[in-house]
């Protein structure tokens, strides 16, 4: 299939958000890996909704896709309640050990440590899936977790079959798994490789097992939590039992953009992702799809990129503990000041701080629509591959690597080359910032749900595929189109070797390109509320799935 250009052909664009409307004629789902849709699939056909199906697919993709998320990370949960018309964010993001300072990964020269601060459990936040799991199945479910995690037991049990991505990923980390015996499972020639071919991961299998039995709160309290207290500081680490024990999800107002005719619905801080949609989108004008020269609107989306990650790098944090002025970051007015100073003719500066280029992220999202209309846009993360590659012995957790999301130093960059300020400085309790964006776009009697894993690119991708959707791309062409990618700091634009610009003109007014390899695995669902028609993609750059199955009468 031939992949479409960057910007589509404009379309006529027809108004109206969707607001109450017949149910589906089915459900859809796009995720990260078969097993996790086919998982999905198996919680939706049972009889559970969308929100027992969430729990599910994230509980599979933690055992399948070890390198991207688990039990041992955290993320954002997009949610709509059909029934009560209810839309909301679930934050299960990861927090920062009580311990935690602002200093901790410094040298005794005061510069960061990067070991320190992306390998072993001294990297990894308090985590937030089990915690979030618990919330969908008390307040949103049908189904107890006893169901809902049945089938990431049995992977779990049985073992993953190893694919190219997988092997991929344990090699490309090996030295730090190598460290820590209990993590050797995910090294090649483990003894945890049946015949080769297979993960099995009993610990884990015997964790989710105590979970589906005695509910969430048995990861933060009790015998389990008191063993991953206790090897984690064994180990290097400054978890405490206060630090579970204290660990909640927090329900948060969305983002909610109106431009054009399109209403579309994203996170809130702690992830930057929404303030930054918002600034993007408003930087740009109602006018951008209204055509024009094509490279001029190239170089006004790169400038409003550079300047909204700019913004991300000054402002934002944790809203718990920083203050984080959303309704004045977010306005049409605070925009205008910001391009106060384009050019269109010439690339504004970015003045670079370091020399590093963004990086893929190993993180996953999946996105579910069910019968009812209920949905949930996911985007889950254990930060780096395989994250700390710490396993805490005896439970199969594999750890995160997210206190690498803070400002360690304000003004170094982090792993994936975002530079921050003290608004995301470590402080105990407090939560990372992040790019996590899982995402709704009602647009034109249509509903999209879309989101990916790529670290800072995150915000680029999911703000493309909104463009796209606006200009009628289907399922298919939002996940398969190519991207760019300007992040401000390195002062580069990164495009896809198929992306469709004219970089002879661009660079003619001062933007420096560099091609590279295709990035993101992007999961759509897309529900053309008119003509009753549900779509599901998998982005092919990974190894997902994506499932329509519809309502039979009597169903």
């Amino acid at each position: 299939m031939k992949r479409p250009s960057l910007l589509f052909c404009l379309f006529c664009l027809f108004g109206g958000s969707a607001a109450a409307y017949a149910n589906p004629p089915g459900h859809a789902l796009a995720s990260a890996h078969p097993a996790a849709t086919e998982a999905g699939l198996e919680i939706l056909n049972a009889g559970g909704n969308a929100f027992d199906a969430a729990v599910a697919v994230s509980a599979v993709l933690g055992v399948v896709e070890p390198y991207g998320s688990g039990l041992g990370g955290g993320g954002f949960f997009l949610l709509h309640d059909s029934a009560r018309n209810h839309t909301t964010m679930l934050d299960a993001r990861e927090r920062a050990p009580l311990a935690a300072h602002r200093d901790l990964y410094l040298d005794a020269d005061g510069n960061v440590d990067r070991d320190r601060a992306l390998n072993g459990p001294l990297a990894a936040g308090i985590p937030g899936i089990a915690a979030a799991w618990g919330h969908l199945a008390e307040h949103y479910g049908q189904l107890p977790l006893a169901h809902t995690l049945e089938p990431a037991i049995r992977y779990a049990q049985n073992g993953v079959p190893l694919n190219p991505e997988l092997e991929r990923a344990m090699t490309a980390r090996a030295e730090v798994l190598l460290r820590y015996p209990a993590s050797s499972i995910f090294t090649p020639g483990s003894p945890a490789l049946s015949s080769g071919t297979r993960i099995v991961q009993t610990d884990l299998a015997s964790t989710l097992g105590l979970l589906a039995e005695q509910g969430a709160q048995a990861f933060y309290r009790g015998p389990l939590a008191e063993t991953l207290v206790a090897e984690v500081q064994d180990s290097g680490g400054i978890w405490s039992r206060q630090d579970l024990e204290q660990y909640q999800v927090v329900e948060r107002e969305p983002i909610t953009i109106h431009w054009r005719n399109a209403e579309i619905v994203t996170v809130a801080p702690p992830s930057a992702t929404g303030v930054m949609l918002a600034q993007v989108f408003h930087m740009l004008g109602e006018d951008w799809l209204d055509g024009g020269d094509h490279d001029a609107r190239i170089h006004r989306l790169i400038e409003a990129l550079r300047r909204a990650y700019l913004e991300r790098a000054r402002h934002l944090g944790d809203p718990d503990h920083v203050d984080v002025p959303v309704q004045q970051l977010t306005s049409v007015e605070y925009a205008r000041k910001l391009m106060a100073d384009f050019d269109p003719e010439h690339a504004t500066r970015s003045k670079s701080l370091y020399a590093t280029e963004p990086e893929a992220g190993h993180t996953t999202h999946f996105s579910i629509l069910d019968r009812d209309g209920n949905w949930v846009s996911a985007t889950l993360s254990i930060n780096g591959l395989f994250g700390s590659g710490f396993v805490v012995p005896g439970t199969g957790v594999l750890l995160n690597n997210e206190m690498d999301d803070f400002s360690a130093k304000p003004g170094t960059p982090n792993l994936y080359g975002l530079v921050g300020s003290e608004a995301n400085a470590i402080a105990p309790g407090k939560r990372m910032l992040s790019s996590m964006a899982p995402t709704a776009v009602y647009h034109a009697n249509s509903l999209a749900l879309l989101g990916t894993p790529g670290g800072s690119r995150i915000t680029t991708m999911v703000m493309q595929g909104i463009l796209q959707f606006l200009q009628g791309a289907d399922a298919e062409s939002l996940v398969t189109s190519p991207r760019l990618h300007h992040q401000a700091l390195p002062d580069k634009v990164f495009t896809e070797p198929d992306a469709v610009v004219d970089r002879e003109r661009l660079e003619a007014r001062g933007h420096v390109f560099e091609v590279v390899e295709p990035w993101g695995n992007m999961q759509v669902v897309v529900w053309d509320i008119r003509e009753a028609r549900l779509e599901a993609a998998s982005d092919p750059r990974g190894i997902g799935s994506a499932e329509v199955e519809a309502l039979h009468v009597g169903n």
